[in-house]
């Protein structure tokens, strides 16, 4: 148990919860997949700068999923790396501890969308002083084909998710999300979004952790009623080549933008589970562009546009 004069912090709640996520995810998904995820527990070495356990999951080949991936991790550090206080100075030079849950999955069949989602916690500690803290997390969808039906569902299973928290968290956490999974040097969103929220603690502690929750526990109503849908359409070679080739993409945003990565690489993290989402087959092409009137063409002119899917 962590403490202070005002904030009570319960470590051993928070893990039992994110590794409880983990659990309900990796058997929801391999019901579905009738491959089970294999887990590989670390440690990190006691000499190491950043210490700390995690449990990385991993679903590679199935029939559904090409390469899944739900990873928990819980770390600690006596001192914040620059990549991460220069947005947050109050927090430079203190002790802390940050965790959650993270996945990706990438399906075999391009018509069904990849998904990310993540929840977390960060805790940093200085003697006799409130714990500075905060959670962030959210989901998104990265179709290949889309289907209105189904970002319609995804959007409002996080609406539902957000609403007992106050009615101006969905719009405000969707607007973010669109605005921070956007590949600026691409100049298009990564996918249609969902919701996205970091360095939140305005409900207090406890309901920011309750809110935290909803959305982790919404994910698997999110996400997999579009799996059951969609994974036994039939689909082409081309059509394959062309999820290979968005998933370039993928690997660029995460690489050069996503803010869990760029900490985890630089704070000295498990960079086998800090990895795990990137895609197992990957194409680039020069200059392409997709053929108007296209299926392909209608991802971009349609779905790679922020909208409000559930006017």
């Amino acid at each position: 148990m962590s403490s202070s004069t005002h904030t009570q912090i319960d470590i051993a709640a928070l893990k039992n919860y994110f590794l409880g996520l983990q659990d309900r995810i990796t058997s929801a998904m391999s019901a579905l997949d009738g491959k089970a995820f294999v887990a590989d527990e670390w440690h990190k070495p006691e000499d190491s700068k950043l210490k700390g356990y995690g449990r990385t999951c991993i679903l590679d080949g199935g029939s559904i999923l090409e390469k899944g991936g739900v990873g928990f991790s819980h770390v600690r550090g006596e001192q914040m790396p620059p990549s991460a206080s220069h947005h947050r100075p109050e927090i430079a030079g203190r002790s802390f501890e940050a965790m959650g849950v993270s996945l990706v999955f990438h399906p075999n069949n391009p018509h069904v969308p990849t998904t990310h989602m993540n929840v977390r916690c960060f805790i940093a500690q200085a003697p006799d002083q409130e714990p500075v803290w905060w959670f962030g997390g959210g989901f998104d969808l990265t179709p290949y084909y889309g289907v209105e039906e189904d970002c319609r569902h995804f959007h409002q299973t996080a609406k539902n998710a957000l609403e007992p928290f106050g009615e101006d968290l969905h719009p405000r956490f969707k607007k973010w999300c669109d605005e921070y999974f956007y590949l600026k040097h691409r100049e298009e969103p990564r996918g249609i979004g969902g919701i996205f929220f970091d360095d939140f603690n305005s409900l207090g502690f406890e309901a920011s952790f309750a809110m935290t929750r909803a959305v982790g526990d919404a994910f698997v109503d999110a996400y997999l009623p579009i799996v059951e849908k969609r994974y036994k359409t039939p689909f082409t070679a081309a059509e394959k080549s062309f999820q290979e080739y968005r998933r370039g993409r993928y690997v660029e945003y995460n690489l050069i933008f996503d803010r869990g990565t760029i900490f985890g690489l630089h704070s000295g993290g498990r960079t086998e589970s800090i990895l795990m989402s990137m895609p197992p087959v990957v194409q680039w092409r020069y200059n392409w562009q997709p053929e108007p009137g296209t299926p392909e063409a209608r991802l971009y002119d349609f779905y790679l546009k922020p909208r409000d899917w559930l006017a």
